[in-house]
């Protein structure tokens, strides 16, 4: 697979009970921000409380359809984008002005990034994901890996890498539920993005697909 040869395709209603992945759009950003900005979020994930509207006004505008196309200059390959849309009783309710109940519609989000090198294998996996504190506790994370299982075998990804800090403990379980084998744990090296960000180790999960 080439940058010129490649297409993103429309991987129909991907759906699992109430949980659907929804490609980014402007019409969830509000419900997103409610989700960033419940009080379990602020003090469980202070880093995705921190999200703002602009920041996900850009990500809509520059990923259409929640395509983010590839930057070879960059080494960024191709990635698809959702967020895990929540309808019905999984739904989780918070206490918004005057005390009136606020229905929180997005769980969390997940990419899938098409290809194969160095920094997917060993730092970012090919898929990577985040549930709101609010959300957590119903497997929305290995759910929605599940859902992108068919666009994986489509791009023919094989072997799927997906990557954990060793702290992780929830995403680790993740990984193991989807029949991913602990290959290595690998030192992020100083000067690294991830590096910068605070994260020292990486959890290698090898998943056949």
């Amino acid at each position: 697979m080439t940058v010129e040869t490649f297409q993103f395709v429309d991987p129909g209603l991907l759906q699992d009970g109430e949980l659907e992945l929804v490609p980014l759009h402007a019409r969830w950003i509000d419900h997103v921000l409610r989700a960033a900005s419940h009080p379990l979020t602020r003090r469980e994930a202070p880093g995705d409380a921190n999200v703002t509207r602009h920041q996900l006004e850009n990500m809509v505008d520059s990923w259409p359809g929640g395509h983010q196309p590839a930057e070879p200059s960059r080494g960024l390959v191709p990635a698809y984008h959702f967020w895990m849309k929540i309808t019905g009783p999984g739904v989780v309710p918070r206490r918004g002005l005057f005390g009136h109940p606020i229905r929180i519609g997005i769980a969390g989000g997940i990419g899938l990034r098409i290809g194969h090198n160095e920094e997917i294998e060993r730092f970012y996996g090919h898929i990577g994901y985040h549930v709101y504190p609010p959300s957590r506790g119903r497997h929305y994370a290995e759910r929605a890996c599940r859902l992108l299982l068919a666009l994986v075998r489509h791009h023919g990804i094989h072997p799927l890498w997906i990557t954990t800090n060793p702290e992780n403990h929830a995403s680790r379980r993740t990984c193991e539920r989807l029949g991913g084998k602990l290959a290595d744990v690998v030192d992020v090296p100083p000067g690294h993005p991830l590096y910068l960000r605070g994260e020292r180790r990486k959890c290698r999960y090898r998943i056949e697909c």
